[in-house]
C-alpha cells in the first residue's frame, strides 16, 4: 500500500492527472516517490500512444505527431518543457553560478529558451512523423519511461545546486536500491516492446545509448556550471533525451535524406 502511495504522489507531482484522495500526503514521500518516476513516464506515454494511434485512423502522420505530442504535454502540464527553456535560457545568457540559477528562476522566457522550446518541439514533433505508425507507438511507449530514467540518474548521482527550489524535495541523494527499481521499470517496459515487435533490438540499444549520450552531455555541464541539478535541469535531461530517443529509433530505419 505505501508502494502504491508512492507512485500516486509521483503521478501528483510530475503531472497534472488526479490522484485518489486516500492517498494523502506527506513531504517525506516525495524523497523516495522518484523510484517510479519512470513509471509515471509509462503512463504518460500511454497516452501519448493512444491519442497518437486514435488520430493515425482519421489524419495523416504529422497531425498524429502533434496531437500525441500536446496530450503528453497537456498531461504534464508544460513541467518538463518549462524546465527545458529555463535551462537554455541560464545556461545561455548566464555566465556565472549565480547569474545561471538566477536566470533559471526567473519565470520569463528569453530568446535561448524560446528558441530552444521551438527547436526541440520541432525535432520530437518531426521525429514522430517520419516514423511508421508502429514504430512511432512504440518509441513513445520507449521514450517517455526512458527519458525519465535519464532524468532520475541526475537525483541518483549529482548534488542539488540550490538551497530551495521545485525540486528540493525530491533532492535527498537517491539509495541505488531506488535506483534499481527505476531501472527495472524501463527493462520491463522495453522487454515488452522487443517481444511484441513494436520495436527491434536494434532501435532500443540506438534509443538507450543516444539517452545515455545525452545525459552524460547535459550532466557534465550541469557540473561544471552550478556544481549540482534543480528542477530544472531534470526537465532538460528529460526532454533531450525524450528527442534523442526519437531520432535514434528513426535512424536505424535507414531514411536518411543522402542514404
Amino acid at each position: 500500500m505505501q508502494q502504491l502511495r508512492l507512485f500516486f504522489i509521483a503521478v501528483q507531482f510530475f503531472t497534472r492527472l488526479p490522484i485518489p484522495r486516500w492517498v494523502g500526503f506527506e513531504q517525506e514521500w516525495l524523497h523516495h516517490a522518484s523510484r517510479y518516476f519512470p513509471l509515471v513516464g509509462l503512463v504518460v506515454g500511454a497516452i501519448g500512444a493512444g491519442v497518437y494511434a486514435a488520430a493515425a485512423y482519421l489524419f495523416p502522420a504529422p497531425v498524429a505527431a502533434v496531437l500525441s505530442t500536446a496530450a503528453t504535454i497537456y498531461a504534464t502540464g508544460a513541467f518538463h518543457e518549462d524546465g527545458f527553456a529555463d535551462t537554455c535560457d541560464g545556461l545561455g545568457g548566464g555566465m556565472t553560478r549565480e547569474r545561471v540559477l538566477e536566470i533559471m528562476k526567473d519565470s520569463r522566457v528569453g530568446a535561448y529558451g524560446a528558441i530552444g522550446v521551438v527547436c526541440m518541439l520541432g525535432a520530437k514533433c518531426t521525429a514522430l512523423a517520419m516514423l511508421p505508425p508502429a514504430s512511432a507507438i512504440g518509441a513513445l511507449l520507449l521514450a517517455h519511461p526512458l527519458s525519465r530514467l535519464a532524468a532520475t540518474s541526475l537525483i541518483w548521482r549529482m548534488e542539488y545546486a540550490r538551497a530551495e527550489g521545485k525540486a528540493k524535495p525530491l533532492a535527498e541523494r537517491m539509495t541505488t536500491p531506488e535506483f534499481i527499481i527505476a531501472s527495472v521499470t524501463v527493462a520491463l517496459a522495453t522487454a515488452l516492446l522487443v517481444a511484441t515487435a513494436a520495436l527491434d533490438l536494434r532501435a532500443v540499444l540506438a534509443a538507450c545509448i543516444a539517452s545515455a549520450l545525452a545525459t552524460w552531455w547535459l550532466a557534465r555541464k550541469f557540473a561544471r556550471r552550478i556544481g549540482g541539478y534543480t528542477g530544472d535541469c531534470l526537465g532538460a535531461v528529460q526532454q533531450l533525451a525524450e528527442v534523442v530517443i526519437y531520432l535514434a529509433v528513426l535512424a536505424t530505419l535507414g531514411h536518411g535524406a543522402l542514404a
